[in-house]
């Protein structure tokens, strides 16, 4: 039994509601306490995950019962709610839909061509029978037939432009044809988008009822959003930024409802400005990288994204350096925390911080 009810769905929507308004007064705080009784067995089938979102021979049926039987296993509190992250299925995956070979391992997929195909020869279009498009949808309309709208089934991770078009190349291949074939990366970059949206629009159409929209960093929308990224952009300079990310920014944040944008490593840094003139986008989830202390002052980052009138998505754990981010912004509203876990041990501290924010 999932322990969410109608009267909690509407306290969560209203905030979230009053937050994107900036008139809920304190930040987005979502803790989920693991460890309750579910009140059944846990089901034979493993719980969707890289390592096994390949198996094609476990059922929609039973990939959905599996994740009601976790979802039975939580405690909701703060802005926290039923959610079922669809990125199991890997960070771009909208380039197995066009046709890459989709590689699961135990901790991530990976997506890659088999064929090598001329750039100038290689065409993008659309695939109503892609089995992992198929795959994604008959997961979508069992959760939906299971849940109704009492669960949000988050977008799965669909990718941005240049790292779905990487997966057909290899890294340096692409990084090349953006400087010599540029032309036909353009065009195979608005192939891409216009495919995306249409994916975004099909997918959206199966989940539509639910009570709001989600993705993999978890932000709830009321009508269809998403987290926007291009982790290639951490290989290229500005120009190249402009030349083929910004305008595809512009045209799917333009789409979408207060999305997000997901700027990932230090060396994509260098187009926050780009990201922060993009009237779409409405937030920016900055992530260090690996290798980066996670104690480290990124003040100046939070401050620059703050005076630009965005939302501000902090991925940290839930310490004092949340406090940090709440005195360099502008409102405490500003600020959105990702869902928090923790054990039935840690609740009664973790609910302390969620009352010194107002977030019970």
């Amino acid at each position: 039994m999932i322990r969410f009810n109608d009267k909690q769905w509407d306290r969560v929507t209203d905030n979230y509601r009053k937050w994107w308004a900036g008139e809920l007064g304190r930040p987005i705080l979502p803790l989920i306490v693991q460890g309750a009784d579910p009140g059944r067995q846990m089901p034979k089938t493993p719980l969707l995950a890289f390592s096994n979102c390949a198996d094609l021979s476990i059922s929609a049926e039973d990939v959905i019962d599996r994740l009601d039987y976790e979802l039975s296993t939580y405690e909701f509190y703060g802005d926290s709610y039923p959610l079922v992250p669809m990125h199991q299925f890997g960070p771009g995956v909208a380039a197995a839909f066009l046709g890459a070979t989709l590689e699961n391992t135990e901790h991530t997929v990976w997506f890659h061509y088999p064929k090598k195909t001329p750039i100038e020869e290689l065409h993008f279009s659309y695939d109503g029978d892609n089995v992992w498009l198929r795959r994604i949808k008959d997961i979508y309309r069992a959760g939906v037939k299971k849940w109704g709208d009492s669960v949000c089934m988050a977008m799965t991770d669909l990718g941005g432009n240049l790292d779905i078009l990487a997966s057909f190349f290899t890294t340096e291949s692409l990084l090349i044809n953006c400087i010599e074939n540029h032309e036909e990366v353009s065009r195979l970059i608005n192939e891409i988008t216009d495919l995306w949206l249409l994916f975004f629009r099909e997918l959206t159409e199966i989940i539509g009822a639910q009570r709001g929209f989600s993705h993999w960093a978890a932000t709830l929308s009321e009508k269809p959003s998403y987290i926007l990224q291009c982790d290639f952009s951490y290989m290229i300079g500005p120009q190249m930024f402009a030349d083929f990310v910004h305008d595809d920014l512009v045209t799917t944040s333009a789409a979408l409802d207060k999305p997000f944008y997901h700027l990932d490593g230090i060396n994509a840094l260098t187009h926050l400005d780009s990201l922060l003139s993009i009237d779409g986008i409405k937030g920016i989830q900055w992530i260090p990288g690996a290798g980066e202390p996670g104690t480290r002052d990124w003040s100046e980052v939070y401050t620059r994204i703050s005076n630009a009138g965005k939302k501000i998505m902090a991925p940290y754990r839930f310490d004092s350096y949340l406090d940090e981010i709440v005195k360099v912004i502008k409102k405490p509203d500003e600020l959105i925390k990702m869902p928090i876990y923790c054990s039935q041990d840690e609740k009664a501290e973790a609910l302390k911080k969620l009352a010194f924010y107002g977030a019970e």
